[in-house]
């Protein structure tokens, strides 16, 4: 009886340390087992600008440290800027140097900010931002935009922390200055237009402030 009795834990013991060789078989690599996924992290050299941090270089979306941005486009070239004003642009438009057009352009469609509301409605806005910033919103660097005449006809607009070089044509209710210069004369389409213009103390016209129809 006692040989019996030492006999049976041996017969468990075996039996265990066979299953558990076989559940360590299984788990080797090439079996059902997935492996862990390993996450890299790109390092891009990066500037930033009024709508934020972006890689070096683009122009295309970006996520901004100081606006709710939903699209933005950096640019700094004539052909990137008079595409990003366009209808099939962005909302905040930031140059990242003086940029020189040598024929009239517009800043036309109607674009939300990505924020809403106290009735919960999307904002709409459009920004021309001519400065770049670092991570704590101080301005590091101001833009001179160049254009014989500017026509604004996107809804709630701005330009903000540079300098504008030439006409402004208004076609918009509240339109506004920001830290800004017009260094040039601002038209607008009718009286009401006009009143509904406003600038800070900041900001300055060199030339004539003034309804013009035609």
């Amino acid at each position: 009886m006692r040989n019996k009795k030492l006999i049976i834990p041996a017969v468990l013991v075996l039996t265990i340390a066979l299953f558990t060789g076989c559940a360590k078989k299984e788990e080797q690599p090439g079996n059902t087992t997935t492996p862990a996924t390993q996450t890299t992290t790109p390092t891009t050299a990066a500037i930033t600008t009024a709508a934020g941090t972006t890689s070096a270089g683009t122009t295309s979306a970006a996520t901004s440290t100081t606006d709710a941005v939903t699209s933005a486009s950096i640019v700094d070239n004539a052909a990137a800027f008079e595409k990003a004003i366009g209808t099939n642009g962005t909302w905040i438009i930031a140059i990242t140097k003086d940029v020189k057009l040598d024929k009239d352009i517009t800043l036309e469609g109607e674009y939300k900010n990505g924020k809403k509301d106290t009735a919960g409605k999307d904002i709409i806005q459009r920004k021309v931002a001519l400065y770049s910033q670092d991570e704590n919103r101080n301005i590091t660097a101001r833009y001179t935009l160049t254009a014989p005449k500017f026509t604004i006809k996107s809804p709630e607009a701005s330009i903000q922390h540079g300098t504008f070089k030439g006409d402004l044509y208004v076609s918009v209710k509240n339109f506004k200055l920001v830290d800004a210069t017009v260094d040039g004369n601002v038209y607008f389409t009718s009286e009401d237009i006009k009143k509904s213009f406003s600038m800070d103390e900041k900001s300055k016209v060199t030339g004539k402030q003034e309804v013009k129809t035609t």
